[in-house]
């Protein structure tokens, strides 16, 4: 049977409420699809603008088959090409991250200015126009200190998104930050099941010591309909408001993306074996008082984040086969914190540092496990894994429509 067919077969006959067939967690012909229908379409978190602190910073990364370039230009604007020359197709920058003065490939030297434009080409002929041969763009949109990209041709609109977690992003000012720490691991896990992992902490209490000290394992702050019956998160609530910091459970209408406060447990700080801050100098004054909690901001398919009074750390998941996944984790403290005299590395990183191990494990054995034959869709708990249900009715969702062709909304950017 033809893939598509086969896929929205599998897809159809989903039951709301328990996990999905072996061959979306296995198949190559599903994998493929997944790049093609959700992480070639939607906008995808790469970084954050501090770390391309000055014109010529750049980062890359690669979204499946597609390498990209996100580099801040002489104007100080930051844009996102793909990361190959238009002369035969050679890779422009090959590391995870640098400076140049200019983009320089290192086959044949065609030199590229920092918005794109093809500045050298060497015996061309009369005949040839640089301005044909720019680099290809690559949407691009940064909101209070995170980096989005799409590469679609026509990319969904990001009003919505900005709208909705600007205000609470804002105040804690992370275009000021810096990133002090960065990992990099894969987990041998399809890139949904690590997903399902993070989405629910019906596994906490069993897999990760550290991470529990401060880190509630209660449902209310994955699952909206029960937010306004905790009694503590409401406090928190309510504390925030009174600061002038947005606070509440806003989600979008398909729950791609949300963001919320939370409270830590025994009133903790921050995720650290003390449960005292991990930096002494805070990300912003806005967010100087204690007992402010964590937000979260989750938007799928690429990023989980937590930002906290004294530091912020951001995960970016992007699949590299059927049944691998790149996870980065990075930390960000204020830009003006000097590392050992503001805040020890080995405090500030070691409960997810703990804690990404654990779920690597976690997520392994799961992938062993859906790999056998006699594997079959089991339930989730209606009130434990209620965000791991969110995430997969939106995947089945988002699948189911675009498979069957149905039109999306899209409006160009620029």
């Amino acid at each position: 049977m033809d893939a598509r067919l086969r896929t929205q077969e599998l897809l159809l006959r989903q039951k709301s409420g328990f996990s999905l067939d072996r061959e979306l967690y296995v198949s190559p012909e599903t994998y493929a699809l997944d790049l093609e229908l959700i992480y070639y379409r939607d906008w995808l978190f790469v970084g954050h603008d501090c770390e391309l602190a000055k014109p010529g910073s750049y980062i890359t990364v690669q979204v499946g088959a597609y390498p990209v370039i996100v580099i801040r230009g002489a104007d100080g604007e930051i844009r996102a090409f793909h990361n190959a020359c238009r002369h035969r197709g050679s890779r422009l920058c090959s590391a995870e991250k640098g400076a140049v003065a200019k983009l320089v490939c290192p086959y044949h030297q065609w030199t590229y200015e920092l918005d794109g434009r093809l500045l050298f080409a060497r015996d061309m002929g009369p005949g040839f126009d640089p301005a044909s041969y720019g680099l290809k763009p690559v949407h691009c949109e940064g909101v209070a200190g995170y980096l989005f990209i799409c590469v679609a041709d026509r990319a969904p609109d990001f009003a919505p998104v900005r709208a909705m977690i600007e205000p609470y992003l804002a105040p804690h000012r992370l275009r000021d930050a810096k990133v002090a720490h960065e990992t990099t691991i894969i987990e041998n896990g399809n890139w949904k099941l690590v997903w399902e992992n993070n989405r629910e902490c019906y596994h906490c209490a069993g897999s990760h010591p550290e991470l529990c000290r401060t880190f509630p394992d209660t449902v209310t702050h994955a699952d909206p309909n029960g937010s306004e019956g905790d009694p503590a998160l409401v406090a928190l609530w309510e504390k925030c408001r009174a600061l002038g910091l947005p606070s509440g459970f806003d989600m979008a209408d398909d729950a791609q993306y949300r963001i919320t406060r939370m409270p830590l447990l025994r009133n903790a700080e921050s995720y650290t074996m003390s449960s005292k801050p991990a930096v002494k100098r805070p990300l912003s004054d806005a967010v100087r008082s204690s007992g402010l909690g964590a937000l979260l901001m989750y938007h799928y398919p690429t990023t989980w984040n937590h930002v906290l009074g004294d530091h912020a750390i951001s995960f970016r998941l992007l699949p590299v086969g059927p049944t691998q996944t790149v996870v980065t984790t990075k930390w960000l403290v204020h830009r003006d914190a000097v590392e050992g005299v503001d805040y020890d590395l080995d405090e500030l990183t070691k409960v997810w540092l703990a804690t990404n191990e654990q779920d690597r494990k976690v997520v392994e054995e799961n992938q062993i496990g859906v790999n056998s034959p006699a594997y079959e869709p089991g339930p989730y708990s209606p009130t434990q894994e209620a965000g791991v249900i969110q995430f997969v009715d939106w995947y089945t969702g988002t699948m189911r429509r675009r498979l069957g062709g149905t039109p999306e909304r899209r409006s160009e950017v620029a």
